[in-house]
């Protein structure tokens, strides 16, 4: 198992990937956008973590735990349209900080953008 993943869609997945950039600067960890379709926005986890928070009705996780899934990540470099990156991963961040996140997706949690 390499990662685990978060996933929310449309314009939810897009404030709470706003919320995290915002709160985790200047390294959220990686976020991964999907340009059409569905929309999800994917959060990338250390293995084994997801399944440690309650998450809230219209967010998912997958956990190699849990289940098998196949997530689509974009490269780093080039052309993988439709995925995109909102945050790349980086060597002082190669994972979203679980607490982190489940702080801006818990209803009463994340502080209202202005």
């Amino acid at each position: 198992m390499h990662f685990d993943a978060v996933r929310a869609q449309g314009v939810l997945g897009e404030e709470f990937a706003l919320q995290l950039i915002e709160r985790a600067a200047p390294d959220p960890g990686p976020v991964v956008c999907e340009a059409k379709g569905f929309r999800w926005t994917y959060f990338l986890l250390p293995p084994g973590t997801a399944r440690q928070y309650p998450w809230p009705m219209g967010v998912q996780w997958f956990s190699g735990k849990r289940t098998i899934a196949y997530i689509g990540v974009p490269a780093l470099t080039g052309n993988t349209w439709p995925l995109l990156w909102y945050s790349r991963p980086t060597r002082a961040a190669p994972f979203v900080d679980p607490k982190t996140l489940h702080n801006v997706t818990d209803p009463a949690g994340p502080i209202p953008r202005l």
